[in-house]
């Protein structure tokens, strides 16, 4: 090992999204190809490498002379130019010379239990824990038997993966195998299978489950060092390992102060009272950005301050004259709502008296949060011309017609239009009888998730699904986007959440969604903050996709660095599309106590804007943000409380109930999808 080189390359390594998870495939690497540990004296080598070899062959005969394994088909020969790249004093050979490797074979219900009796069974990678296998199934019949010592590997779906067995005795299923080394080190040969997880998946085969089989692991190969240096290979590994969870540590630790710094400094100017103190804070915000937004999930809380500030009339500069108030834009919808009703036939005249009849019952609590002098408080039914329900029934779909808006479809202000449903002629003009929505209409979510909203585009011919609700303004009174930044600003979502029913699934009544305060500033100020809101997103949009490509170019360098090290290709994420087998986490993730508003939780605040529970999918899409820094934040908000301890059952078969997890671990069940 080249340690200028490696030293050269260290911070590269590291500092990289998931590099501390690179450095651990970089440790594995060099100690299975004998570059981690400097070599023995010929004296203190003890047994040869080729005599270790020559044992383990031995015992694995006799194995087979007993009848306890099955002769397997003759292992290939190694090419010379493979052997060069070990030491001279190792041994290289085929992995199935060496080992005795026993295949799982599946029980059927009946011979499986929960209570205890017999042996403990394991089907699959779903066992797994950290190191070691968790118990939940045992049996009393006594096939494909693993002992203790007995590397147990994932062969099916869920490919590669591997665990220990520290019980006597259990019993496999078919999507694992269990493999006993012969002569050799046991943590040593796991330490060759960590190595090659990766080419593992890659020689999966399969459609629908994915697997390798006992050929891909007998021919595997392998350099086997003499035992002593087995010894000592196997305790600098542990030995660089601890300090690989010591520097994750230190990199949580600076995470966490990053977070707390950026979310304290936000504070500040959120919670400003006048024109210097949020001078004061945006320069503070200024001169530290590079500290406080390192990641471009970072940059989502930067946004929710803009919305918030731009919606509270604290984003524009101060003005003591005014033409007009808010009060003047309410008197001019409702004379708009006035002229329309009288003006109006059909249906649209339903629509525009029943519109007149709630707003004279209508009884709402105005918000006592602080406004501008000229800016007031509105419900939405006061500044809309119409607020219409969806027909709350599942639309017939068909391949080919008008597209049905579902909750799915939209998401962070826009509608998408890509994937939706289809539904005919003959349903649309059933579905969309109260209100056919146009071009420049808001479409609002009020249940599973509620409170996201999207502008219908212009030229699209659009129908609601279940569960949303269409809002038409008067824009020549009412900006439409100034409406839909102020549903996505945080303070709007919070009172949202106080005014949702339901205790499994929080939701809106339609009569909820019309009593939602808004504030309502001067037709001329609504259209200043929407375009200051735009400008500042620009900029934040384009700073997040800096930050996105200087991760990814970290993430290469990494990988280039490893590559040179090793001369191992790594492929990296993102660059090239996913290949089968697709995998989606399902595991529900289920908000605890609410954040404040201000305080930096971006996945309890999505899972507080999402009825407080989403699976670990759709809330990592949303959080739009890598995997590990996915995890990162998780981890974060869970120790704070925000997020609750996920602990969920991977088995969905399990009668025995959920199974329980180290606090702050993500479980998460993974299914094997067939590409398409």
């Amino acid at each position: 090992m080249d340690a200028p080189q490696f030293l050269e390359e260290f911070g590269h390594i590291v500092n990289a999204p998931g590099g501390v998870a690179r450095l651990r495939q970089l440790v594995i690497s060099f100690a299975i190809t004998g570059k981690l540990v400097s070599l023995g004296s010929s004296s203190s080598i003890g047994e040869s490498a080729y005599a270790l070899v020559e044992r383990a062959e031995a015992e694995k005969r006799h194995v087979i002379s007993k009848g306890e394994a099955r002769r397997s088909r003759p292992l290939s020969p190694i090419p010379i130019q493979v052997k060069h790249q070990y030491p001279p004093q190792w041994e290289v050979v085929r992995l199935g010379s060496i080992i005795h490797l026993i295949s799982g074979q599946h029980l059927k219900a009946y011979e499986q239990n929960t209570s205890g009796l017999g042996i403990p069974y394991f089907t699959g990678a779903s066992d797994f824990g950290w190191v070691n296998p968790i118990v939940t199934r045992w049996t009393e019949v006594r096939r494909a038997l693993a002992i203790r010592g007995d590397i147990l590997i994932s062969v099916k779906g869920t490919i590669g993966k591997i665990n220990v067995l520290n019980m006597e005795e259990a019993a496999l299923g078919r999507q694992l195998m269990a493999i006993r080394p012969l002569a050799i080190k046991p943590d040593f040969i796991a330490l060759i299978l960590k190595r090659e997880e990766r080419n593992f998946v890659s020689k999966g085969i399969g459609i629908a489950i994915p697997g390798i089989s006992r050929e891909h692991i007998l021919n595997l190969v392998v350099g086997i060092p003499p035992l002593q240096e087995q010894d000592r290979i196997i305790a600098k590994v542990n030995e660089l390992m601890t300090l690989c969870d010591t520097l994750e540590e230190q990199q949580q630790t600076r995470r966490n102060l990053q977070n707390n710094l950026r979310q304290s400094t936000l504070q500040v100017v959120a919670n400003a009272q006048s024109s210097y103190e949020i001078q004061a804070g945006w320069e503070r915000l200024e001169s530290n950005f590079g500290h406080l937004f390192s990641m471009p999930e970072d940059v989502i809380a930067l946004k929710g301050l803009v919305l918030d500030l731009a919606v509270s009339g604290r984003l524009l500069p101060p003005d003591q004259k005014h033409s007009s108030t808010g009060q003047d834009v309410l008197q001019a919808i409702a004379e708009a709502r006035n002229n329309w009703a009288k003006s109006a036939t059909g249906q649209e005249k339903k629509e525009a008296l029943e519109m007149q009849k709630k707003l004279r019952t209508q009884r709402i609590r105005i918000q006592a949060d602080p406004l501008p002098d000229h800016w007031c408080w509105a419900s939405l039914l006061q500044v809309a011309q119409v607020v219409v329900d969806c027909h709350n029934k599942t639309a017939p779909y068909v391949a080919e017609g008008i597209h049905l808006v579902r909750t799915t479809d939209i998401r962070n202000g826009r509608m998408d239009l890509t994937k939706t449903r289809k539904i005919s002629e003959e349903t649309y003009a059933y579905w969309a009888r109260r209100m056919p929505p146009r071009g420049g209409d808001i479409f609002f979510t009020r249940e599973a998730p509620m409170g996201e909203a999207a502008i219908v585009p212009e030229g699209e011919k659009v129908c609601l699904g279940q569960r949303t609700m269409l809002i038409r303004l008067f824009t020549e009174h009412l900006n439409n986007q100034y409406l839909l930044y102020v549903i996505m600003s945080p303070s709007f979502q919070t009172r949202m959440i106080e005014a949702a029913i339901g205790m499994a699934v929080k939701h809106l009544r339609v009569g909820g969604v019309e009593d939602l305060l808004v504030p309502v500033p001067t037709k001329k100020e609504q259209d200043r903050i929407v375009a200051c809101i735009e400008r500042l997103f620009e900029i934040c949009d384009r700073y997040m996709e800096t930050l996105g490509k200087k991760r990814q170019l970290a993430g290469s360098l990494a990988a280039n660095a490893i590559g040179q090290l090793t001369g191992i290709s790594i492929e990296q994420e993102g660059v090239e599309p996913v290949k089968v087998p697709q995998t989606t986490l399902i595991s529900r993730l289920r908000l605890g106590k609410a954040p404040n508003v201000k305080e930096l939780a971006p996945l309890a605040n999505l899972l507080a804007r999402h009825s407080g529970e989403l699976s670990a999918q759709d809330l990592w899409q949303r959080f739009g943000g890598e995997i590990d820094a996915f995890y990162a934040q998780l981890k974060t908000e869970v120790v704070h409380g925000w997020i609750e301890d996920p602990s969920y059952d991977l088995d969905d078969s399990a009668p025995e109930g959920p199974r329980k997890y180290p606090d702050g671990w993500l479980v998460a069940k993974v299914v094997v999808k067939e590409e398409a």
